[in-house]
């Protein structure tokens, strides 16, 4: 980081340049994933994890509304816990992840209680749920900035799991096809925030680490995945396949 502010250019650079570098898309795990190497217990194990971090997203964007003096913000933002949590006759991306465990033939009430994820997993979301709380606005709408990088991942997920898993189907994966058209505009708004926001080296710092740090909430995630369904360090209490 130079020791003068970046343009807004020159940051919206700067961010997009972390995820060809930090996203989890480069993680082993994903590519055992989307190119059919894991059996029907592993992707479960995944699903169920991935539960916790996908029920926490309300909680994070209501917690950032919840601190906001910035109507603007708050009326954009506000959509986000809509998108998951649903509303009116859309019963959002939570029903659509639990859909996704009921077709890989998980128990709807044990995949909500969250008590077979991983410590890790529940380390992990807990602690981006207390980073947005807790850190400067601008750093918390950075964190969100993974989903400059999620389209791309989303896309390969869809086509690698129904070429290569004959327990996943349209029904399964209807998440991931709805977040390809979400995605995209929740991530340019908040690039526009913290581009306009984030005007000082130090504030440009922190928006850098923000993201940065969120993309090692994603990664620790499937670093638990790896260790405990790979290479069967599953620890006391968490899913065990079969």
């Amino acid at each position: 980081m130079p020791s003068e502010p970046l343009s807004p250019e020159g940051l919206e650079a700067a961010l997009r340049a972390i995820g060809p570098e930090r996203y989890h898309d480069l993680h082993p795990f994903h590519d055992m994933l989307h190119e059919g190497k894991l059996n029907k217990g592993q992707v479960q194990a995944w699903a169920l994890n991935r539960y916790v971090y996908q029920a926490a997203i309300p909680r994070k964007d209501a917690s950032l509304i919840g601190r906001c003096d910035d109507r603007e913000l708050r009326r954009e933002w506000l959509h986000r816990v809509a998108d998951h949590d649903g509303h009116g006759e859309d019963k959002g991306g939570i029903e659509r992840w639990l859909i996704l465990t009921d077709g890989l033939g998980l128990d709807r009430d044990y995949v909500i209680s969250q008590e077979g994820a991983l410590p890790t997993t529940k380390f992990a979301v807990e602690a981006y749920v207390h980073f947005v709380r807790e850190n400067p606005l601008v750093e918390a709408v950075a964190s969100s900035l993974t989903e400059l990088f999620a389209p791309s991942i989303h896309k390969r997920r869809i086509a690698g799991m129904l070429a290569n898993y004959s327990f996943i189907d349209e029904k399964v994966i209807a998440y991931f096809r709805r977040r390809l058209d979400q995605a995209p505009k929740d991530a340019n708004f908040a690039l526009d925030y913290v581009k306009r926001h984030a005007r000082t080296v130090e504030q440009q710092r922190g928006v850098i680490a923000a993201l940065k740090f969120k993309t090692d909430v994603l990664w620790a995630q499937l670093d638990a995945l790896h260790h405990a369904y790979v290479c069967g360090a599953v620890p006391p209490d968490a899913f065990r396949p079969g």
